[in-house]
Formats: C-alpha cells, sequence, structure tokens
C-alpha cells in the first residue's frame, strides 16, 4: 500500500465557521481521506490516493465552493 501524502487545499468561499463544519464532514466521508485541519480558505489532508484528493476536491465544489491543490 502507498503511503499517505500530505496536500493542502486552497478553497474560495468560505467566511464562517458553518462553512468550515461542512467542509469537514464533506472531507471525513470521502474514503481513502484523512483530515488534518480545515480553516477558513483552506485545508490539510492526507491520502495514499490521488483518485481520493480528486473525488475530495469535488466533494467540496459540490458544495458550492471552489477548492484546488496548493501549488
Amino acid at each position: 500500500m502507498a503511503e499517505a501524502l500530505e496536500y493542502n487545499l486552497q478553497i474560495d468561499g468560505m467566511h464562517c465557521g458553518s462553512c468550515v463544519r461542512r467542509v469537514s464532514q464533506a472531507l471525513s466521508t470521502t474514503e481513502g481521506i484523512q483530515v488534518g485541519e480545515v480553516r477558513i480558505g483552506g485545508a490539510r489532508i492526507s491520502s495514499a490516493s490521488d483518485a481520493a484528493v480528486k473525488t475530495a476536491v469535488a466533494a467540496i465544489n459540490q458544495l458550492g465552493f471552489t477548492a484546488h491543490l496548493e501549488q
């Protein structure tokens, strides 16, 4: 099994604690994702699967936010 890598996400459109809770819930229910931290404007996650990271980004975008990997 591959070693989990850490990823930082930039998430635009978050502005309150409710946004943080919604994103946290979406990430925590995404298979293959371990949540490190969720804050207004971003998140830190770990995963051994690129597909799981893409699924997590898509789940956040479905909430109405704009998420992408930080470069």
